[in-house]
């Protein structure tokens, strides 16, 4: 068993085809709706199910990191405002000193920043 199957997140979805997906939304330059990107893995939107994405997320961009590409989860958006959910500022933000509100035109700011390094980033590739 490995580490993303102990913590429930394996159950979801196969981490290869969730990362294809955020591949798949860089390339084209757009966000995906945690909804969405449920429902293309065969899901209707719940809780549970948004909590096991969202540790999958996590491990699809430690796999990522370690191949020296951006990060990929900062693709995955409510539906209300287009920006990451609470769990992504919760963890993501560390990752860029980032301590201000989730919301509003610095967020906004930031998320837009980092989403076109990871548009930049695969537009490019094959």
């Amino acid at each position: 068993m490995t580490g993303h199957e102990e913590d429930g997140a394996g159950l979801l979805a196969d981490p290869i085809e969730v990362r294809a997906i955020l591949v798949a939304a860089a390339r084209a330059g757009e966000s995906i709706t945690y909804s969405e990107i449920l429902n293309l893995l065969g899901h209707h939107f719940t809780r549970p199910k948004m909590r096991a994405l969202c540790k999958m997320l996590g491990y699809v961009d430690d796999i990522g990191l370690a191949r020296g590409e951006p990060r990929l989860a900062v693709l995955v958006v409510r539906q209300s405002d287009r920006l990451p959910g609470q769990g992504w500022w919760v963890d993501g933000a560390k990752q860029y000193d980032y301590d201000g509100l989730w919301e509003g035109p610095q967020a906004v700011k930031l998320i837009r920043r980092l989403q076109g390094e990871a548009f930049d980033y695969w537009r490019d590739k094959s």
